[in-house]
């Protein structure tokens, strides 16, 4: 699941993760992930910075309910602070943006085995 504010990064995202095979679903707003009561997505690439949410205070959410808190979250971010910022979150890695596609299909691939 990919969860940005950005159309565009959204689309590129999808499209990418489509083309080599994988189901995408996304979400513009990530505080409708906090309702999620069952089909949870087998990995999370969450936007830090959405307009009205903070991803990083959704992740710390999300890993301390007992129903999501087993989904890996990969935090997306062009802060400098990005790897501090995920592991304050409890996120499980982290992608600086801008990011190569390489290093996005790695961390999809290692997450969704």
């Amino acid at each position: 699941m990919v969860v940005d504010d950005d159309p565009a990064i959204v689309d590129s995202i999808t499209l990418l993760l489509e083309f080599e095979g994988y189901d995408v679903t996304t979400i513009s707003h990530a505080a409708g992930l906090l309702k999620m009561e069952n089909e949870f997505p087998d990995l999370l690439l969450l936007d830090i910075w959405m307009s009205g949410t903070d991803g990083r205070d959704i992740c710390k959410q999300l890993k301390q309910k007992n129903a999501t808190r087993e989904i890996p979250i990969v935090l997306i971010s062009a802060s400098r602070e990005i790897e501090k910022s995920a592991k304050e979150a409890g996120a499980n890695d982290f992608l600086s943006k801008p990011f190569e596609v390489t290093d996005l299909l790695q961390k999809v691939k290692q997450y969704t085995r």
